[in-house]
């Protein structure tokens, strides 16, 4: 057999057992269906308390609507705060003994860590979809839609590379008291970016590493594409944020997948 098709069979290996723990992830869903419904609804609570409670204190870019500046910055805030979520449901297997099981079984390392990529980013796909009918609704619109698909296409590609972020760190911290920390980092992290402020009024070294956040260029990007208000800026990451909102995801993907993929094969070495 050559190399070449031992790589292919590989490949269809862990893809086979990534969707048989994707499945498995799916049918608790159908049995606790109200777990995914909170997450749906969540999102869309935390953004009609901002945009009607704090929209008219807030000096929008440009004069523009408040909602249309206010959602491309919640389409991402919610895209990040997926981390946590992704990271309790590795924390919460591995304390109960489901992913010694899964490692006794013979079973591709990566297939497993896919599954769960595959079932958090299905369940990201209906919190956005749900956040983005409650745009609609409130009067926000995109441009086009080829550029709402694009815009749509960077918010997962960031929560697919925060996938593995999550899942790595969530093996690293084996327990779920361990995800509190990161739990607690998530709104200085969503906060430190463009989401809601512009980096320009912040102190100088502080806007410099809002700018640099990944988060800041995928809701950049997003406003730009949804054709949305945004902050703008002169540096060269402001001024090249669609492609920025490529590189970030791409480059936390294959750094987090490499090193998930590792941490899962010495668990308990």
């Amino acid at each position: 057999m050559t190399e070449i098709s031992m790589k292919e069979r590989r490949l269809r290996w862990a893809l086979a057992d990534g969707w048989t723990v994707a499945r498995r992830d799916l049918i608790h869903w159908a049995n606790q269906p109200m777990t995914v419904i909170f997450g749906v609804i969540f999102p869309v609570v935390v953004t009609l308390a901002f945009g009607y409670l704090f929209g008219g204190a807030v000096k929008v870019p440009q004069g523009a609507d408040y909602f249309a500046f206010l959602m491309p910055g919640m389409y991402g805030m919610t895209m990040l705060f997926g981390l946590s979520s992704t990271m309790v449901a590795v924390t919460t297997d591995a304390s109960k003994g489901v992913t010694d099981r899964f490692r006794s079984m013979p079973m591709a390392p990566s297939g497993v860590l896919i599954g769960r990529c595959i079932a958090d980013l299905l369940h990201s796909v209906l919190i956005l979809a749900g956040l983005l009918t409650c745009g609609l609704a409130v009067g926000w619109r995109p441009a086009t839609l080829p550029g709402a698909l694009g815009a749509v296409g960077l918010l997962l590609l960031l929560r697919f590379s925060l996938l593995w972020l999550g899942m790595y760190l969530g093996l690293l911290a084996k327990n779920p008291g361990g995800v509190v920390a990161i739990q607690a980092l998530e709104f200085p992290i969503g906060f430190l970016s463009n989401a809601f402020v512009a980096p320009d009024t912040m102190p100088g070294w502080l806007g410099a590493i809002s700018e640099w956040n990944p988060l800041s260029s995928t809701v950049a990007a997003a406003r730009e594409l949804f054709g949305n208000p945004g902050w703008g800026g002169d540096s060269w990451v402001a001024q090249h944020a669609v492609v920025m909102a490529v590189l970030w995801p791409l480059a936390i993907t294959v750094v987090f997948f490499v090193l998930a993929v590792r941490l899962y094969q010495r668990l308990d070495r």
